[in-house]
């Protein structure tokens, strides 16, 4: 069954252009929307890279708090996408080999680069609790927020 992200849409790029509140607190505001919004959307956050490092910094994030707020280049989901430039999407976090457990409720994550000007300068990461539930439908809406996104940043 598709899913209909059109309202959610409209209501993230609201928060997103709020010149009123600092660029941090529209991102915090962002990820509390999605969890609260979608069912299977159990944690929700922006990574970002670090300076000239190689390594990704935790931003703001709905969910259980984490121990990951620092993550190497190509060390986890997170890490892998940080290198790959490309969506990843992990139907069962069970069968990754390079797999950072945040939580052991975890089941499924999907990890969307964010580009500004064509560089990957950071990510939103999906944990969800639900096996599997990430579609192609999941990949556009996440890649909508990124386009929104890197445009305050």
């Amino acid at each position: 069954m598709p899913k209909n992200f059109s309202p959610l849409q409209k209501q993230v790029q609201q928060i997103i252009y709020n010149d009123a509140i600092s660029v941090d607190e529209r991102l915090q505001t962002v990820c509390e929307i999605l969890r609260n919004e979608i069912t299977y959307y159990d944690w929700v956050g922006f990574y970002f890279k670090n300076g000239d490092k190689e390594e990704l910094i935790l931003g703001p994030y709905a969910g259980a708090p984490t121990d990951h707020t620092v993550i190497p280049f190509g060390k986890g989901i997170c890490g892998q996408v940080a290198v790959s430039n490309k969506n990843f999407v992990v139907p069962d976090v069970a069968a990754q080999d390079n797999y950072i457990a945040c939580s052991i409720n975890v089941k499924s994550e999907i990890v969307v680069p964010l580009f500004v000007n064509g560089k990957n300068v950071g990510q939103i990461d999906i944990d969800s609790n639900t096996p599997d539930p990430f579609t192609e439908e999941d990949e556009r809406f996440l890649e909508f927020i990124n386009s929104n996104v890197a445009e305050i940043l």
